[in-house]
């Protein structure tokens, strides 16, 4: 019984640090985004950023089987490594781009909104730079999707690539969509103030117990060692008046002759 109780309590402090590292970590990417320029998170390069729109979920009519990056729910949450700024490395940025290759960017519609695609044409232009065309996996027919276009070499352009998707998570993605809202905002910060609060009492508790339990087991000791001190007088008390007995009739005896 007592290794299942401590099995139950590293399993319990195990999931109660995950919780606590998930909400630090929320905390952390939302701090990250609030003091970014466009509301985003950005660590060593990459850009966490959580896709609102269904463009780039599971569509009958895209194989994206033979491609790195799959089909992204909305929601998921996609880390992106951001294009390099000096013209060189942008430059090699962009030779490594292929067909599957899934990209965040910037386009101009009647508004300029933030998307993520997947590239489905890129060549190199004839006097620099590159044309990229893109489009949502999620198409309603083989030919039913919008195509985005971008000239890498049009200067200030208001459709350029922000950077190349590595990797997504679905059940990151979920967590943080809810972490940024304001009541996860406030749920980040009391609750692993709880956790901690609880964590703590509980560990006093453990204290408080084993003392208690030690001091009972001290006194158990004690008093079997008073018992036995007792027993022991008694057998000694015994053995004086068993003695003294003998030595009365041997006396008597001595007396009769």
């Amino acid at each position: 019984m007592g290794k299942a109780k401590r099995a139950a309590n590293i399993a319990l402090n195990m999931l109660m640090y995950i919780f606590l590292a998930i909400c630090l970590f929320s905390v952390f990417v939302t701090v990250l985004s609030k003091q970014s320029r466009d509301g985003v998170a950005e660590v060593f390069g990459y850009q966490m950023r959580i896709v609102t729109s269904d463009s780039m979920s599971e569509s009958e009519f895209t194989d994206v089987s033979a491609y790195e990056i799959k089909d992204i729910p909305i929601r998921s949450m996609v880390f992106v490594k951001v294009i390099p700024e000096e013209p060189e490395d942008a430059d090699e940025f962009y030779r490594g781009l292929k067909v599957g290759d899934v990209i965040t960017f910037r386009y101009a519609y009647t508004t300029q909104v933030t998307i993520t695609h997947r590239i489905t044409s890129i060549t190199e232009n004839e006097t620099g730079g590159f044309t990229i065309e893109l489009a949502g996996d999620n198409k309603t027919s083989p030919d039913g999707q919008l195509i985005q276009k971008i000239d890498t070499s049009a200067p200030n352009s208001t459709n350029y690539v922000i950077g190349k998707v590595t990797g997504q998570s679905y059940l990151i993605g979920l967590i943080m969509s809810f972490f940024m809202q304001p009541i996860g905002i406030i749920f980040a910060v009391i609750v692993p103030c709880l956790v901690i609060i609880l964590l703590e009492i509980l560990k006093i508790a453990n204290v408080l117990g084993a003392d208690k339990k030690k001091r009972a087991q001290d006194e158990k000791e004690s008093r079997e060692n008073e018992i036995e001190a007792l027993r022991r007088r008694v057998a000694e008390l015994e053995e004086q008046k068993n003695g003294q007995s003998t030595a009365n009739a041997i006396s008597k005896e001595e007396d009769a002759k």
